[in-house]
């Protein structure tokens, strides 16, 4: 039970019985046995009963004159709709609960078969003893093994999921009538709770006098987080800490009401480079402070000012080790926007900040899809409040200064203000993460992964940069026969690099289809328009190749060179966990998670990603973890089953589709299907496949439509999904993330992008979950083990591990990565991770 909710068991008996509802428990004996045995003993005397639930356990007792009412849907439950759940008759709906347990109950159930599959075994078979006794007749090798592996197991999964109704009851049917409340005992519970409004309401109703209830206290009315309610933001009145007096008075306040507001100001955004200058504290809103470390004297001739530390400032060594212990300490909640950067920059001085909220996190948990989660955003929207802009201290182009070069007296306005709105959009979000129910999304995907990230970070990934400049030569020599090649097929030199020369060749000169001029006359010549043109000539097809390793050049090995860290020798990306709305990390600074893999040059440049002397990489990566995710949630049996048995999913896909035997599938015809399975998952249009296969767009559509013909089930969830958007105006993962859909209904051509980012973020999103959950748990799997985590991309997770504990490392990390969705979602199809291990990235992966 989350332990906000503990407290409030107590309250809701308090207010049943206050409103003299019947209120009845039995110690040892769940609610749902106590339920069962009332409904049948009401239906025993001939009475009509609704069970008023969603819980699906109490199907079982639907029929002959018992029905169920799920209140948040409005909408009945009878016999029709327990088959339309489950399969089969509410008689039997415990044989499928047994079969397909429940990871919520800790039922165990049969591994591997589901609700559908269940249902189907049920109808065969006729009962569970029946199926049980007979599982030598089932034809499907696994399906029949686990049947009588795991007998013992789903028997008694049956005796914990079968309801009580003969639970022994101390009351009666007649001790749960209806009754009138007693009038000063609801009043007094009112009273006590302080609600005033609906004190007043009753009070008049009854006909009594509404109970006295005192004015909240002027503290209370500050602590209320309503933003109405608080002192303005005002800069001036923020406190400048330049004594230890001071800062002992400030820590006296933050020990004594558990939480702060922290925030860093450093001379870079790179957090391995940053030079701490001064923290900044909140401790209620309108009450801030900054504590400058490292503001340098601007006295001086030159443009940037002395080196000399400004007056005023306390030793910045006297002030960390005076707020160590409010860092480290367990009952004091640190609450920051982007908490990483400024965990990384105590970390460069020794300190770990723990325990943390990140009001940037909270902010993506609950609207990710709805705006951006910056500050500046953050507080124009919830705070109606414009912040002090950054480039108004620092300026901007060869002028701009850091800023340790700020005035004190400015640097004061701007860095409390941080910590000030930062715990006003807490104590604003905060509740409201339990309201949109998604605390578990934050407390367990977001707010963790935290200190993960910073320690990935920190450690970095060994880059050799002589490899790199090797790459640099040999990408500009297979550039320049690139352009020799267009030149000739062009007929004449021209400027390979200018879309206004290419436009002029492809459609003035050579005459082919499709151009269209832009606002400056010139000619489209973006990706898609070749992608297409490439379908006829081999010129467009070349400049993309010659586009290619042009970006490979100036994006990775002419830029990671510039990104090796100077003092560690290694690259340190930046995760950026509110990047996508679906919950997938973003590597920025530089972006590792884009180098292109599908070529031959994309792949050599992760031959320059190397490990340690004594060292190797180890790359641990989900097998098509998105395929099979959507064969969980569209409940495609020929695909679950098909992973379940380790086929090649895109051989059996293109024999399904195409008629083909698998021992006569070309690797063309798997190509196709291949491009076809993963392009589903994003809603790809005959148009776009046709551009990836470079095929005509009637054939594509066909192989689409041929898709969909043979796995309904597809279609089937991208309609819910899409409806379920349109209703709710967000989707959601298979682990409660929210991702907003504001644009599902629009027209026009974003109707079609919304679209298709509803039906994906479900999948994507969920497999962005799982890999988070792994990631979570891999620090305390792997302590101990001669090993860091490195990298994450995507699906895949690098680490660096002593050559001797490579083994070890491979197995514990697979046993997380395969066991992430658990207990949390029993996913219908295992996952997979592969592994390799090798010198360098490429060999690794």
């Amino acid at each position: 039970m989350p332990e906000d909710l503990r407290p409030q068991i107590p309250l809701t008996r308090d207010a049943t019985r206050a409103f003299n509802i019947a209120c009845e428990e039995i110690e040892g004996y769940e609610a749902d046995d106590i339920i069962a045995t009332l409904a049948c003993q009401a239906r025993d005397l001939g009475g009509r009963v609704t069970i008023i639930s969603s819980d699906k356990d109490l199907m079982q007792l639907v029929g002959d004159g018992v029905e169920m009412l799920d209140a948040m849907k409005n909408r009945r439950i009878d016999v029709d709709g327990v088959r339309e759940k489950f399969g089969v008759d509410p008689g039997r709906v415990v044989d499928v609960q047994a079969l397909a347990g429940d990871s919520v109950d800790n039922i165990p159930g049969a591994p591997g078969i589901g609700i559908k599959t269940a249902a189907l075994l049920i109808n065969e078979f006729g009962s569970l003893e029946e199926l049980l006794d007979r599982a030598e007749e089932i034809t499907q090798p696994k399906r029949r093994e686990t049947l009588i592996e795991k007998r013992e197991q789903i028997e008694m999964s049956k005796r914990l999921v079968q309801l009580d109704c003969k639970t022994p009851l101390d009351f009666t049917l007649d001790d749960l009538e209806v009754r009138d409340p007693d009038p000063d005992m609801l009043l007094g519970f009112l009273a006590e709770m302080e609600f005033r409004t609906l004190s007043k309401r009753i009070a008049d109703a009854l006909g009594k006098d509404a109970p006295v209830i005192p004015e909240p206290t002027a503290q209370a009315a500050e602590d209320a987080p309503k933003a109405p309610d608080w002192p303005g933001i005002e800069p001036e009145a923020y406190t400048r800490v330049s004594d230890m007096a001071t800062l002992d008075g400030w820590i006296a306040t933050i020990r004594a009401q558990g939480f702060v507001a922290i925030d860093t100001e450093t001379t870079s955004l790179n957090e391995m480079q940053a030079d701490l200058v001064g923290i900044s504290l909140a401790t209620a809103p309108g009450t801030a402070c900054y504590i400058p470390l490292g503001h340098k004297d601007g006295a001086s001739d030159d443009l940037f000012g002395s080196d000399t530390l400004a007056s005023g400032q306390l030793p910045m060594q006297d002030v960390l080790d005076a707020l160590k212990p409010v860092l480290e300490d367990d009952a004091i909640l640190k609450i920051g926007q982007n908490m990483k950067y400024d965990a990384k920059i105590f970390a460069g001085h020794g300190l770990k900040i723990a325990p943390i909220d990140d009001t940037m996190l909270m902010s993506y948990a609950l609207h990710a899809g709805e705006h951006g989660h910056g500050m500046d955003t953050l507080s124009e929207r919830y705070l109606s409040h414009d912040p002090i802009p950054i480039k108004s201290l620092l300026g901007s182009g060869k002028s701009a200064i850091t800023f340790d070069r700020v005035p004190l007296d400015e640097a004061v306005k701007y860095a409390a203000e941080d910590a000030d709105i930062t715990l006003r959009l807490w104590h604003i979000f905060k509740p409201q993460l339990h309201r949109a129910r998604v605390t578990t999304v934050y407390e367990t995907l977001e707010r963790p992964l935290v200190p993960v990230l910073a320690r990935m970070e920190r450690h970095g990934v060994k880059v050799d940069r002589e490899t790199l400049r090797a790459m640099s030569g040999k990408f500009a020599q297979k550039m320049a026969g690139l352009e020799s090649e267009i030149h000739e097929l062009a007929g004449r030199s021209f400027n390979v690099g200018s879309p206004k020369q290419l436009g002029e060749i492809l459609f003035d000169e050579m005459g082919l289809d499709g151009g269209k001029k832009g606002k400056t006359g010139a000619y489209a010549t973006g990706a898609d328009v070749l992608e297409d043109l490439a379908t006829e000539h081999e010129l467009p097809a070349r400049v993309l190749d010659w586009r290619q390793l042009s970006k490979l050049k100036s994006t990775y090995t002419d830029a990671l060179q510039d990104h090796i860290d100077p003092d560690t020798g290694r690259v340190h990306t930046s995760y950026v966990q509110t990047g996508a709305n679906t919950g997938r990390l973003a590597s920025t600074d530089p972006n590792l998670q884009n180098i292109p893999v599908r070529s031959e040059e994309g792949r050599r440049i992760r031959e320059a990603f190397v490990a340690e002397p004594g060292n190797l990489l180890v790359s641990l990566d989900y097998s098509q973890i998105e395929l099979r995710i959507l064969a969980h949630v569209a409940q495609i049996d020929s695909l679950k089953q098909a992973f379940r048995d380790g086929q090649d999913i895109h051989a059996m896909t293109a024999s399904e589709m195409f008629n083909v035997p698998m021992d006569e599938m070309t690797p063309e015809v798997r190509r196709q299907a291949k491009a076809i399975n993963f392009g589903v998952i994003y809603g790809i249009s005959g148009f776009g496949l046709a551009r990836n296969l470079r095929i005509p767009r009637s054939e594509a559509q066909g192989f689409i439509d041929r898709y969909f013909e043979r796995f309904p089930g597809i279609k089937d969830y991208m309609d819910e999904t899409v409806s379920f958007a349109k209703e709710h105006g967000h989707v959601q993962t298979l682990f409660g993330r929210k991702i907003h859909t504001p644009e599902i209904s629009a027209k026009g051509p974003r109707a079609g992008f919304a679209r298709r980012a509803a039906i994906n973020a479900p999948i994507q999103g969920s497999a962005a979950d799982i890999i988070r959950r792994a990631m979570i748990r891999m620090p305390a799997a792997i302590e101990g083990l001669p090993c860091k985590m490195l990298l994450q991309v995507h699906d895949e997770l690098i680490f660096e591990v002593a050559e001797d504990s490579i083994g070890r490392l491979i197995e514990v990390a697979r046993d997380v990565m395969q066991g992430a969705a658990d207990p949390a979602v029993h996913l219908e199809v295992p996952l997979v991770v592969d592994a390799g291990q090798g010198a360098n990235w490429a060999k690794a992966h």
